[in-house]
C-alpha cells in the first residue's frame, strides 16, 4: 500500500498537509507537522533544529512498532534521514509534534482537530494491510 503526504502550506512554526491511501479513495486525513527547513543541497545535520523541523521529503516504508514514549504500538517510519523514531500520532498543535506526524480530521489556522478519530482511522487501515503487505509513505 502507497501513503501520500502532500505539505501545501508551510507556516513559521508549522506545516500542513494531506494524507491520502492509494487503496482507499476516501481515506483522507489532514497532517501536522513542524517547519520545513529542508536544504537538500546540504546534510540533515546542517539545517534541522531538534524537535522543531519536518522530516526530509521522501518515500519511507511504515511499520507498526512498540513506542517507549507513547507506552503502546504505533506507525513507525524507518530510515528517515537524520531522525530516530519518527511516528504517525494524534495532537493537535506543533508543540505536540517533535519530528512526527500528526493526524486530525479537520484544520483551522495552526491547529488540527480530530486527532484521536483520525489516529484511528488510519490504524484500522494500516493494521490488516501490514499483514499482507508493506506500507510506504511518499513525503512531498
Amino acid at each position: 500500500m502507497e501513503l501520500t503526504l502532500d505539505r501545501y502550506n508551510f507556516e513559521e512554526t508549522c506545516t500542513h498537509g494531506i494524507m491520502k491511501a492509494d487503496c482507499d479513495d476516501e481515506f483522507e486525513l489532514d497532517t501536522l507537522e513542524d517547519k520545513v527547513r529542508e536544504d537538500k543541497n546540504l546534510p540533515v545535520s546542517t539545517w534541522k533544529v531538534k524537535g522543531q523541523t519536518a522530516i526530509p521529503v521522501g518515500r519511507y516504508q511504515v511499520i507498526i512498532s512498540y513506542s517507549n514514549r507513547f507506552k503502546k504500538m504505533m506507525p513507525e517510519l524507518l530510515n528517515v534521514p537524520g531522525f530516530l523514531g519518527i511516528r504517525i500520532h494524534s495532537g493537535n498543535t506543533a508543540e505536540d509534534t517533535e519530528g512526527c506526524i500528526l493526524v486530525g480530521t479537520e484544520r483551522s489556522g495552526s491547529v488540527i482537530s480530530g486527532s484521536r478519530i483520525a489516529y484511528e482511522k488510519l490504524m484500522a487501515l494500516l493494521t490488516p494491510t501490514l499483514l499482507q503487505e508493506d506500507v510506504w509513505l511518499t513525503v512531498s
